[in-house]
């Protein structure tokens, strides 16, 4: 994964992302809702120094933070575009700048169309399908920064 979050901080995160209620976590695990709320308050400074450290280390001006769903969006200092670090269960830590794309002769192309359905997924969020992954990427970030 990449994040500096134990296995077992990560998981209770991304429940609570998903929409589960602390309380719920518990007692689907089996533990009081004390040891969630503390797993959680740990979890999110470790998500919050990791989107802030990959900030820094890709000069990017920060706008706004959403630890609870793992997003940051800000400005790329070098390039002066928009820019979306965000957290993916499947995928870590992935930066995003705004860019209009040669998708069609792009060797990611299979990789950033699998991501963008992925995180898409991972946050409920609905995209219309296209062939060109920058066309759902724009749709999908447009939507990410409302979380935000």
């Amino acid at each position: 994964m990449g994040l500096p979050v134990d296995e077992k901080q990560f998981e209770f995160w991304a429940m609570r992302r998903r929409g589960t209620a602390n309380i719920t976590i518990a007692n689907l695990l089996g533990i009081s809702r004390q040891a969630v709320s503390k797993a959680l308050h740990a979890a999110d400074g470790k998500i919050e120094s990791a989107l802030r450290d990959m900030a820094q280390a890709n000069q990017i001006a920060i706008g706004k933070i959403n630890v609870a769903h793992g997003i940051l969006v800000g400005r790329s200092i070098p390039l002066n575009v928009p820019v979306i670090i965000f957290i993916s269960e499947k995928h870590g830590t992935q930066v995003w700048y705004e860019h209009t794309g040669d998708c069609g002769s792009c060797t990611r192309y299979t990789g950033c169309t699998e991501l963008i359905w992925d995180y898409a997924g991972e946050l409920g969020i609905r995209i219309q399908k296209s062939a060109d992954p920058t066309k759902m990427a724009n749709e999908l970030f447009a939507k990410v920064k409302e979380l935000v």
